[in-house]
């Protein structure tokens, strides 16, 4: 079986992430705007990159107006291209291994204050591929358990072309290469599956526990402020909360 996702660890944070909804909407549609345009489509059929996002966008909840009113801005502006991908990447406490993905038009600013973060909280900012090979790049599907078959929800997640699935408490983990993440998700909605979760996530290969406090609270700290942070799109950890 696949490793843990990221979800065991964002689960008992969801209700703060639901009241920051606004936020987490306004950072998928500059992911969207920049997938129109690396991509050169509005057509997610045409734009692998537009469908995997479009995925996240739907089990973040985004309304589909929405999503239908930032694709069109991204095919009316020119405002798009001044955005860069960056990712940095670190250590917190205790040697916790973090990922910091980001979208930005200034690196001058998203650099200083991923660092400072990094810093204060008791970690440091390492060099590029530092941490990044004890992670797989996956796409993750979470779907509730609820009343559903696990032998059903398994055979159409491997039918609709996933590589494997995990069964955690209350959600089924759903994994798939991420080149076909886009059409996985697509089959398993057909499906009439809903996700709380659909994205690529680079997924930790093990996991580091903090016993102090003092380390948990500054990774906490760090987290939070690095998510809060505008250019931030996503922070991978192997942290086990």
């Amino acid at each position: 079986m696949s490793g843990h996702s990221k979800w065991h660890n964002i689960q008992k944070t969801k209700g703060a992430a639901d009241a920051k909804r606004s936020q987490i909407f306004t950072k998928i549609a500059k992911e969207m705007i920049v997938a129109v345009k690396t991509g050169g489509s509005g057509d997610p059929a045409n734009n692998s990159r537009l469908a995997t996002v479009i995925a996240k966008a739907k089990a973040a909840n985004m309304p589909n107006d929405n999503i239908k009113r930032t694709i069109d801005r991204a095919l009316g502006s020119g405002n798009a291209d001044a955005y860069e991908s960056v990712v940095y990447e670190g250590y917190g406490p205790c040697g916790v291994a973090v990922i910091v993905e980001a979208l930005t038009d200034n690196r001058n600013r998203t650099a200083p204050n991923v660092r400072h973060l990094f810093d204060k909280y008791g970690g440091n900012l390492g060099a590029t591929g530092c941490v990044s090979w004890s992670f797989d790049r996956k796409g993750v599907i979470v779907i509730e358990k609820e009343d559903l078959d696990e032998d059903t929800v398994m055979m159409d997640a491997l039918d609709a072309g996933a590589d494997d699935m995990q069964v955690e408490d209350e959600v089924f983990e759903v994994y798939t290469d991420p080149d076909a993440f886009a059409a996985v998700t697509e089959a398993l909605e057909a499906k009439g599956y809903t996700f709380l979760e659909a994205e690529v996530q680079m997924v930790p290969q093990n996991y580091i526990k903090l016993e102090n406090e003092d380390d948990i609270k500054n990774m906490e700290k760090m987290i939070d402020l690095l998510e809060e942070d505008d250019d931030v799109q996503n922070v991978w950890h192997n942290w086990d909360n």
